[in-house]
């Protein structure tokens, strides 16, 4: 890969938000190098790209920054047009998928809340009327979908991709077929695919890091 067209990708291991991006490189085949921040102790480069949040994902191409997972997303497609496209040519298709690609992420943000609100049955209400809403609104926008990973498809792995791990440690149940078929069965067969297969964190090490920050915010409350 030449300097000219160099793409590096910061970011850390568990975040959603990188994964999306990660995945989304994988998918339109485009080379990258990966740098892992150590978010308690980030690093000049990673505050230089981003001097506003200060967070990641950042991509990094051409030593232009671009912030925010959503963003980065779009500018993937719109600057490497080969393959298939993440987003559909028709304008008004794009932009259903654009709002709905903006409410999974509240969906997967109220499900991350659950882990450390205070009310912990409120927050599940929450989570799960929104979840809902997507399984019902997944169902009128794709009857029938394509072989092609989309923006789609790639944020509902990501958002539940991780559940069985979540499951394991908090003891709730985030995905259920009878209640989200649709979901259920989308996520399932993503899984599947090798590139998907090859992103996502490894099972064990997510429930190790999950386990550490539940007995961490335990701790922290008892203070």
């Amino acid at each position: 890969m030449g300097e000219e067209n160099k793409v590096t990708l910061h970011g850390m291991w568990l975040s959603p938000y990188v994964k999306r991006v990660e995945l989304a490189l994988k998918v339109k085949g485009i080379p990258f190098e990966y740098v892992e921040e150590d978010l308690s102790n980030k690093s000049p480069l990673l505050l230089k790209y981003n001097p506003v949040h200060k967070k990641v994902p950042v991509l990094v191409h051409n030593e232009k920054p671009i912030n925010e997972s959503l963003v980065i997303l779009e500018y993937i497609d719109e600057t490497w047009k080969n393959g298939h496209r993440l987003l559909p040519e028709d304008p008004y298709e794009r932009s259903q998928v654009r709002f709905w690609a903006v409410y999974i992420q509240h969906v997967m943000e109220c499900m991350l809340n659950i882990f450390t609100a205070e009310d912990q049955e409120k927050a599940c209400e929450e989570f799960y009327q929104k979840l809902g809403v997507l399984e019902d609104g997944m169902k009128n926008m794709f009857p029938v979908k394509s072989r092609n990973i989309g923006l789609l498809d790639i944020l509902i792995v990501v958002a539940f991709g991780a559940c069985k791990a979540q499951e394991e440690v908090f003891g709730l149940k985030f995905l259920d077929p009878k209640n989200t078929p649709l979901i259920t069965s989308w996520l399932n067969s993503l899984l599947e695919l090798p590139v998907v297969k090859e992103s996502v964190p490894p099972h064990d090490k997510v429930v190790s890091f999950l386990r550490f920050f539940k007995e961490s915010s335990s701790n922290a409350q008892a203070y």
